[in-house]
């Protein structure tokens, strides 16, 4: 079994990198910004699959927020083409606050449910919107584990 952390500082500093794990995106619907709900075998004794699958599908419905365009879209449309977007100096967009919302439930996720394991999620946004990469940590003190055949095949195929 792997190694318990109690918080992300503490992980960070006691521990070592051992692999890291890619959610590829789902294209199947389009290019909206959805992530496949798939579990990662390399994760098996790491989390709970339901743990994993409710953040993927909570970051999903975060990410078709942001991309729905309503009126308040339109309007900051319109006002971005009245002000020759100097607007956006003095205002965030709504596509720019759900990325914020985004960016602290991923945050609040590492701290609570992932760090205790072992695991951190790297921002979607830091990786381009191409991938959610998870990265396993392991207790330096429990020895040093070598990854896999297959994550090793995993991270390649996502450079």
């Amino acid at each position: 079994m792997a190694a318990w952390f109690h918080s992300l500082q503490e992980m960070q500093r006691s521990a070592s990198l051992v692999m890291k794990v890619f959610v590829q995106r789902d294209y199947s619907e389009g290019t909206v910004c959805c992530f496949q709900t798939k579990f990662p075998p390399e994760l098996d004794n790491r989390i709970e699959r339901n743990l994993l699958e409710e953040t993927v599908k909570t970051l999903n419905s975060y990410y078709l927020e942001a991309e729905k365009i309503g009126g308040q879209s339109y309007l900051e449309g319109c006002l971005a083409c009245a002000t020759a977007y100097v607007i956006f100096f003095c205002m965030e967009t709504r596509y720019e606050k759900v990325l914020r919302k985004i960016t602290s439930y991923i945050q609040d996720q590492n701290e609570k449910i992932y760090a205790p394991r072992g695991l951190l999620i790297t921002d979607p946004i830091e990786r381009g919107m191409r991938v959610l990469e998870i990265s396993v940590f392991e207790d330096r003190g429990s020895g040093s584990s070598s990854p896999s055949s297959c994550a090793s095949s995993t991270v390649a195929s996502a450079r």
